[in-house]
């Protein structure tokens, strides 16, 4: 008799132990908060005159020489799944390098969240959810934190044509807890 209610129990457990594992309902309650230092870009900044026949513009005048941070296109957050809100650019480096960064960030936490570079418009509402995995996407990495300020470089060689909007991916559940579109 013992062992025919040993073994429901062992499957409820079983099945209890699976289901807080996959959902992590506790991520709920928790949040993490990010402080990174973003840049300061001011558009594009000239402190010199570029060198030599390169530089030449058709005037015969030198093209100026990009030495700070440039926003190439940004946008504010959009919420999906989960309430999201915040704001997303793209940024290029005066060394040519680019990075998404996140300012003031609010969302909820979850399991298996990344940043994604998409190249799928953003829709308000549940239409929106679940679009972004239908096209090109790059991964940025995993979603360091659900709240702040929060910078991701963006690979060498990436071809960022196309890449329109900014999502934040919860890779479990193949579902959007929010997205920006970078204009």
């Amino acid at each position: 008799m013992r062992w025919k209610l040993a073994v429901p129990a062992v499957v409820l457990v079983v099945v209890l132990g699976f289901g807080l594992y996959w959902f992590a309902p506790w991520r709920l309650f928790t949040d993490t908060t990010v402080h990174e230092a973003l840049t300061a870009p001011t558009g594009p900044a000239v402190t010199g005159q570029a060198q030599g026949s390169a530089g030449a513009t058709q005037s015969g005048t030198a093209a100026p020489v990009v030495v700070a941070p440039v926003v190439v296109a940004g946008g504010a957050f959009v919420t999906h799944e989960h309430e999201t809100s915040g704001t997303a650019r793209l940024v290029r480096a005066a060394d040519g390098t680019h990075r998404l960064e996140i300012a003031g960030l609010s969302t909820s936490d979850g399991p298996d969240l990344r940043v994604w570079l998409t190249d799928q418009p953003v829709v308000a509402g549940k239409a929106g959810w679940s679009v972004f995995d239908d096209g090109r996407y790059v991964e940025l990495g995993r979603l360091k934190g659900n709240k702040g300020d929060q910078a991701y470089a963006i690979p060498a060689g990436t071809d960022l044509a196309g890449l329109r909007s900014v999502t934040i991916w919860c890779k479990r559940f193949s579902v959007s807890f929010g997205a920006a579109q970078l204009a």
